[in-house]
């Protein structure tokens, strides 16, 4: 008989739970908390009778009758109970890998250090306005387990996935996957970029000659790896023309085959600004057009779609200052990024958990766009140790986000720009990179 053990009583952990209890399925919830609040957790659960749970320490007997256990994104593998788990032997499934199991339909599957978000959501309105039966999952917005019952056998179904998830997949094989880029990100966790990478590669482990894997020509690794798949594959560019993809050239993205290039379309019939969203956007464009969906239909969808929230998000002007919310800027590279968008001089709120990151190639873009960093959170004396490497001393701390803010509408003149983008992750201070994006929305509109 089946028995799961679900690790984490989060948000993954709830849909996971409810998953398998629609399956009628036996498990059990553990968490690490002895104290947990257990009445909560039941509220969440469409089940709420006979619900069992394990907190604190895990017994050998606890894992005697487990057959499976599904771990959510956030418990790294080197755990306590994930080391018992491992160590009897029990195979470990993501929840996008429970997920996927029952998904009826077809998968595009979308990772990458930066700019997830934006293309999964771009991707997904693509293909929902080709097929309304498409399904939005994973990091974005529902975990993939919330909706993989609801599934049909001719829909699609649109995933972001993260590093965490993607160390415990085993059968998961997207009809399109797509890898953005690796830049330096969650060290803490997987300890060396050479592993993270590996992680990030493992989208595409189980596709064949009948998939497709996008894939970013700029990034070196990424440019490798496309020579050892056995799917086809399909680079995009942005700093030179292709033979085959698309590519972005003198404002326009264009679509190459066998050295035939078309015009896709000019960036400026879109609402996306910088470099990196170009990179987005033909990252979709390639994924759809793989899936089948046909190129007008891409083209529109493109045309009208808006930034997504937290993520170089336009919140108001304010006497003169525009202010952005790039709180999904939870690393260096995303960070590098926000600041090259800005159109005018930049006040910056920066800092918040350490992940155990660098900040010098962040900093050096500093001296001559930012006119003052505020810094916040853990990481605020290593950032600003770095920036007095290369003698930027335009910095100071704030013990809070709302101090921060109250800062930053002093400190900017007319025409600048005043940005959130922490290049760090939201942990310690906020629940999440959202609470810390809404929060700031809410004391920037109350200024």
């Amino acid at each position: 008989m089946e028995r799961y053990l679900i690790v984490g009583a989060g948000r993954s952990g709830i849909c996971s739970a409810n998953m398998l209890h629609e399956l009628q399925k036996d498990f059990v919830i553990y968490d690490s908390k002895a104290d947990l609040d257990t009445d909560s957790i039941i509220e969440r659960l469409d089940k709420k009778d006979g619900v069992k749970f394990i907190l604190g320490d895990i017994t050998e007997k606890d894992l005697a009758d487990i057959t499976v256990c599904v771990v959510s994104p956030g418990v790294p593998l080197e755990t306590p109970v994930m080391k018992a788990v491992i160590s009897k032997g029990i195979p470990v499934w993501s929840e996008i890998e429970l997920a996927y199991r029952y998904d009826k339909g077809a998968v595009i599957g979308i990772t990458g250090t930066n700019g997830k978000t934006t293309t999964t959501a771009l991707t997904y309105e693509i293909v929902k306005q080709w097929n309304p039966d498409s399904l939005l999952v994973g990091n974005i917005e529902i975990p993939y387990t919330g909706l993989a019952l609801t599934s049909k056998s001719n829909g699609a179904t649109v995933a972001e996935i993260s590093s965490f998830q993607l160390e415990t997949m085993l059968t998961f094989k997207p009809k399109v996957s797509a890898i953005l880029n690796i830049t330096p990100d969650h060290l803490d966790r997987h300890k060396t970029m050479e592993n993270y990478a590996d992680v990030k590669k493992s989208i595409a482990k189980n596709q064949d000659e009948d998939d497709f894997c996008v894939l970013n020509y700029e990034d070196d690794v990424l440019r490798e790896f496309g020579k050892e798949l056995k799917c086809k594959v399909v680079f995009f560019s942005s700093q030179r023309k292709l033979n085959d993809g698309l590519y972005y050239q003198d404002g326009g993205i264009y679509i190459a085959k066998n050295g035939e290039s078309t015009l896709f379309l000019h960036t400026d019939e879109t609402n996306l600004v910088g470099l990196h969203n170009f990179e987005n956007i033909m990252a979709a464009v390639a994924m759809t057009l793989s899936f089948g969906v046909p190129v007008d239909t891409i083209r529109e969808v493109v045309k009208r779609f808006t930034a997504v929230e937290h993520r170089i998000e336009f919140v108001a002007k304010k006497n003169g200052v525009k202010y952005y919310n790039d709180s999904k800027g939870t690393n260096t590279d995303a960070a590098i990024k926000a600041i090259d968008a800005m159109p005018s001089n930049t006040v910056l709120i920066a800092g918040g958990y350490d992940k155990k990151s660098e900040y010098d190639e962040w900093v050096s873009r500093f001296p001559g766009k930012v006119r003052r960093l505020v810094l916040i959170g853990q990481t605020k004396e290593n950032i600003a140790a770095a920036c007095n490497k290369i003698g930027f001393t335009d910095y100071c701390f704030a013990d809070s986000l709302e101090e921060a803010v109250k800062i930053c509408a002093e400190a900017a003149q007319n025409g600048d720009c005043c940005l959130l983008s922490p290049a760090c992750a939201s942990w310690g201070m906020f629940k999440n990179y959202q609470q810390r994006g809404t929060m700031f929305k809410e004391l920037v509109k109350a200024l």
